[in-house]
């Protein structure tokens, strides 16, 4: 039995951890699982947007399963270790070398801790449940976050916030990460689901290409001057103009009928 579910409902591919019994941490074996179900969904044509939630309603992720990556990382030689986990996919798939152009949406219910709010920052909506909890606490062991959340976060609620969740390593509340920014919108519990997977299929009747082009935009001018990000906005609505996507959304707009977009 596999430790992440995924179910196709349309358009939209749910990925679940499914680990409650261990907070939805990821041990090698499911975070593994979890990167092939990327693979699968980003290679799909069909699938335009995925929702990742955990199991359960007291967990999304609470990072890795230290028990075992303490085993398997002692057993593991380096070179193995570097290729696999280090300049292969991070934790969780997403977080590092793995660029999905298709809109994601984390459906956080309860803790999403360390490597599992890093997973949840990689994701490009956060819905989550009032219960939800949140920090990064690698510094209370030693060390510091290394699968994206030192970027990604100051990026989403800006360097005064991560500054004080990261030196901190304190958690936040559901109340507090939607006042700065970091989850788009709070759900009751029983609702999260189903809220972010019908937002889901509203995001996946939208022009896909745009979308992916418009996601590239956004990752790929951090850190660009304001003249070099307008000119790569302004390159990509360009070439969108050669696409089925354009034509499609443009004649459906004219003729005031919903607009049945192909991806191409």
């Amino acid at each position: 039995m596999t430790d992440i579910l995924t179910e196709t409902r349309g358009p939209v591919t749910l990925i679940t951890i499914d680990r409650a019994d261990t907070m939805n941490s990821l041990d090698f074996a499911a975070n593994d699982a979890l990167v092939e179900a990327w693979r699968r969904f980003d290679a799909d044509p069909e699938a335009r947007v995925a929702v990742i939630t955990g199991a359960g309603d007291k967990a999304f992720c609470a990072g890795a399963d230290l028990k075992t990556y303490t085993i398997d990382f002692a057993n593991r030689p380096a070179p193995e270790f570097r290729q696999r986990y280090t300049d292969g996919p991070g934790f969780g798939g997403i977080t590092r070398n793995m660029e999905i152009g298709k809109p994601i949406v984390a459906a956080i219910n309860g803790f999403a801790i360390s490597g599992g709010f890093e997973l949840a920052l990689a994701c490009d909506i956060r819905f989550c449940s009032p219960n939800a909890e949140f920090a990064l606490q690698d510094v209370k062991w030693g060390f510091h976050a290394c699968d994206g959340g030192l970027i990604r976060l100051p990026q989403i609620v800006g360097l005064g916030h991560a500054m004080e969740i990261v030196l901190s390593g304190e958690r936040i509340d559901a109340e507090h990460a939607f006042r700065i920014g970091l989850v788009n919108r709070i759900h009751p519990a029983d609702q999260l689901l189903g809220k972010a997977m019908d937002y889901a299929a509203m995001l996946a009747s939208r022009a896909p290409l745009p979308q992916r082009f418009a996601k590239d935009v956004m990752r790929r001018s951090v850190g660009m001057t304001l003249e070099e990000a307008l000119r790569l906005e302004s390159r990509s609505f360009y070439d969108l103009g050669g696409t089925q996507d354009i034509r499609e959304g443009t004649t459906a707009f004219r003729e005031k009928r919903a607009a049945r977009f192909r991806g191409d």
